[in-house]
């Protein structure tokens, strides 16, 4: 409650979207409701980017930080602490969403949860830590804030989180397979849609696994206690790190992936719901 900017991005703008969507684009059409869901999951999710990073700012300019570093406590704890907080803060807004889904809107199926779990586990880690990132290479709040709006943008919007990924143009989807956000989108809708199990998105649960370990360890050799401590410049090398694994996922999905044909499949359930045997085969 004392931190506004979370409060926003992880609780009132994700049941803002929810409502729009499954009030304006899901009304009549039951079939439509897991993949506007899954689209809402991972916004909540990248909610985290914005969240955690306007607090570590906000903390080190407040000096709040260099109080704690007089305590027997390491860089890596608390930006630890700061990830399993968030992650548990996070997880009853996914929980209000599915409960909405199903008794206000009456979606009649659940997905595969421990597939949907996963996803919603690990890409909160990721996206927190990424945000963890640009807090450590920014200096002040102001330039915070601007690179959190950029990067925000380019995850939302080429994505698939807020327009379908096959209804956006070739040279957008030929970028957008390089981003993070893209395989947490298109793994929730197959979880929700497809009932996808965890073993067939073994892709997407490695490249964001890979994507949280090398951003927490990015943003722990950043860390800065006080204010006055500048980041370096090489630091923005280092935070350049985090999407590899992205960016080695993104080349093989363009030269032999199949996002893009299970975005279109999923594309048109909202029309043509699928069956079990569908989903079989």
């Amino acid at each position: 409650m004392r931190n506004r900017a979370f409060l926003f991005f992880s609780l009132v703008m994700p049941l803002t979207l929810l409502f729009g969507y499954l009030g304006i684009f899901g009304r009549g059409r039951p079939q439509a409701l897991p993949y506007l869901l899954a689209m809402v999951l991972a916004f909540t999710i990248m909610g985290s980017f914005w969240g955690l990073s306007v607090q570590l700012v906000t903390f080190r300019e407040q000096g709040i930080l260099r109080r704690f570093r007089v305590a027997p406590v390491t860089a890596s704890a608390m930006l630890a602490s700061s990830l399993l907080s968030n992650y548990f803060l996070t997880l009853p807004t996914i929980a209000v969403e599915f409960f909405l889904c199903r008794f206000v809107f009456h979606m009649t199926g659940l997905g595969n949860l421990i597939s949907v779990f996963v996803l919603v586990t690990l890409g909160t880690v990721s996206f927190a830590s990424l945000g963890l990132i640009v807090a450590s290479v920014t200096n002040t709040m102001q330039e915070t804030q601007i690179i959190n709006q950029i990067i925000w943008f380019i995850f939302l919007f080429i994505s698939g989180a807020t327009i379908p990924f096959p209804l956006l143009p070739g040279a957008v989807q030929a970028v957008a397979v390089f981003l993070p956000a893209t395989y947490l989108v298109s793994g929730l809708q197959r979880a929700m849609i497809e009932h996808t199990g965890i073993a067939s998105l073994g892709m997407y649960v490695a490249s964001l696994m890979g994507c949280a370990l090398i951003a927490f360890l990015v943003a722990a050799q950043l860390f800065r206690w006080d204010p006055e401590t500048k980041a370096p410049r090489r630091a923005k090398l280092w935070a350049a790190a985090a999407i590899v694994p992205f960016l080695l996922l993104g080349a093989w999905e363009t030269l032999n992936g199949d996002l893009r044909a299970h975005a279109m499949k999923n594309l048109r359930s909202m029309r043509e719901p699928y069956s079990l045997e569908r989903i079989d085969h």
